[in-house]
C-alpha cells in the first residue's frame, strides 16, 4: 500500500433526492366529461448508502469526489400512475468504516462485513396524489401532496484497520522489519524514527492453512495521545485489533519503562484498549547473547514475552505460535 494512496479519513457532501410530488389530476374521458380525481403519488427521492467492500483498503476513492447527490423522485401521473423513484447513490468503502455526522457528532453507522449495506440518507417520501383525498363530501379535490425534501450535510468517513494482532511500539522498535518477515508486506523500512507513516497490514500464514492479519501503525510517541509525534490520527487502527502485540528494542535503556509509557498512552486514548489481550516481543536479540537476555528477562512487565529477531528468524516461529494461541482463546 503506497504512502501516498493510504486515505483514512474523508469528509463528504451528500444529499438524499427529493420526492417527487402527487398528481392532481381529474379524469377526463370522451364520454365522460367529468370524471373523479386519478392523480397518481409522487416518486420516493433517492437513498445514499454505505456499502462494505472486503476489496478496498482505503477511502482514497472517495478525497476527489466529495459531493455526491441521490436524483429526485419524479411527479405522479394520470390514471392514479406512481412517478419514477429517485435513483439511488452507493458509495463502497472498506470495512472498518465509521459514518460521522459532522455537526452532531453522531456515529451514524459502521460497517464491518462485506456487502453489508446501511442507509446513510434517506431519499424524501412522494407526495399523495388527489385521487387519496376523495370523500363524500369532498369528491372532486383539485390538489394533491407536495414530496418530501430531501436531506442533505457533511459527513465523515473514518476507517479503522480490522486486523487480529496490531503492532504497537515506539518508533524504530523492528515493527516494519517484522511485518515484512511474517508477511509479504512490503513496508518502508529504515535507520531513523517515523520510517512509517501510514499503517501497513499483512497476513500472517499458519500452520494447516490457516493464517492470521497483523498490522502496523506508525510509532507511537510519549504525548502521542494528545496529538505529539503522529499523534491520535492512528491509534484509533488499535482499537479495531483482536490483541496487541508490543515490540521494545532489546537495547532500550529501561523496557519495563518503556513497556509502561506505551500502555498509558493507550490508556489516556482509550482506557478500552487496556482489555485486549497483549503479548511483549523484545526485537533486535541477534545484538544480544544469552547473558544478556537472561538480565533483560529480569526486568520485564508481568506480561507474557518472547524474545526475537527479525533478521536471523530467532524465536519468529515461537511467537506465530504465542500469538496463535492468544488469540482463540
Amino acid at each position: 500500500m503506497a504512502s501516498s494512496n493510504f486515505v483514512d479519513y474523508v469528509k463528504i457532501f451528500c444529499r438524499s433526492g427529493k420526492g417527487g410530488p402527487g398528481s392532481a389530476h381529474l379524469r377526463r374521458e370522451k364520454f365522460e366529461a367529468k370524471g373523479g380525481p386519478d392523480g397518481g403519488d409522487g416518486g420516493r427521492g433517492g437513498h445514499v448508502y454505505l456499502k462494505g467492500n472486503d476489496q478496498l483498503w482505503t477511502l482514497i476513492h472517495l478525497k476527489y469526489q466529495r459531493h455526491i447527490f441521490a436524483g429526485h423522485g419524479e411527479s405522479g401521473g394520470r390514471s392514479r400512475s406512481t412517478g419514477a423513484d429517485g435513483k439511488d447513490v452507493t458509495i463502497e468503502v472498506p470495512l472498518g468504516t465509521i459514518a460521522i455526522d459532522t455537526e452532531t457528532g453522531e456515529k451514524l453507522c459502521e460497517i464491518t462485513d462485506n456487502d453489508q449495506v446501511e442507509v446513510l440518507m434517506k431519499g424524501g417520501r412522494g407526495g399523495q396524489g388527489n385521487w387519496h383525498f376523495r370523500s363524500a363530501t369532498m369528491q372532486t379535490p383539485r390538489f394533491a401532496q407536495p414530496g418530501e425534501d430531501s436531506l442533505e450535510g457533511w459527513i465523515i468517513l473514518e476507517l479503522k484497520i480490522l486486523a487480529d494482532v496490531g503492532l504497537v511500539g515506539f518508533p524504530n522498535a523492528g515493527k516494519s522489519t517484522l511485518l515484512s518477515t511474517v508477511t509479504a508486506a512490503k513496508p518502508k523500512i529504515a535507520d531513523y524514527p517515523f520510517t512509517t507513516l501510514v499503517p501497513n497490514i499483512g497476513i500472517v500464514p499458519y500452520r494447516d492453512h490457516r493464517s492470521f492479519v497483523i498490522a502496523d501503525i506508525p510509532g507511537i510517541i510519549e504525548g502521542a495521545h494528545e496529538g505529539k509525534g503522529l499523534g491520535i490520527r492512528f491509534l484509533r487502527h488499535i482499537e479495531r485489533n483482536a490483541m496487541l502485540l508490543f515490540l521494545i528494542p532489546v537495547d532500550s535503556p529501561n523496557i519495563k519503562e518503556e513497556y509502561d509509557t506505551l500502555v498509558n498512552e493507550l490508556a489516556q486514548f482509550n482506557p478500552e484498549l487496556l482489555d485486549k489481550r497483549r503479548v511483549l516481543a523484545i526485537t533486535k536479540c541477534d545484538m544480544a547473547d544469552d547473558e544478556i537476555k537472561a538480565e533483560v528477562a529480569k526486568e520485564l512487565p508481568d506480561v507474557k514475552s518472547i524474545f526475537i529477531s527479525s533478521v536471523s528468524g530467532d524465536g519468529i516461529t515461537e511467537l506465530k505460535d504465542m500469538l496463535w494461541s492468544e488469540l482463540n482463546q
